[in-house]
C-alpha cells in the first residue's frame, strides 16, 4: 500500500476540506397545508403530491 512520502501541510489539508462541511436539507412549503416538506416527495402530513392525494393522511387513518 503506498504511503504519502512528505507531509501535508495544515493549510492543504484545510483546503481540501474546506468542501466537506454538511448543509441543511432543502425544503419547500406544501401548497395544500402549507407545511415544510422535502421536494419531489409526497407530503406525509396530507398526502399530497404534484396537486393530487396520492396517498392517505396520518390526519384521515
Amino acid at each position: 500500500m503506498p504511503n504519502p512520502k512528505r507531509r501535508h501541510s495544515k493549510s492543504r489539508t484545510r483546503q481540501r476540506r474546506a468542501h466537506d462541511a454538511l448543509r441543511a436539507p432543502q425544503t419547500i412549503v406544501c401548497p395544500q397545508c402549507q407545511e415544510p416538506t422535502m421536494p419531489h416527495r409526497v407530503c406525509p402530513k396530507c398526502g399530497f403530491y404534484k396537486g393530487r392525494q396520492v396517498m392517505a393522511s396520518k390526519q384521515e387513518v
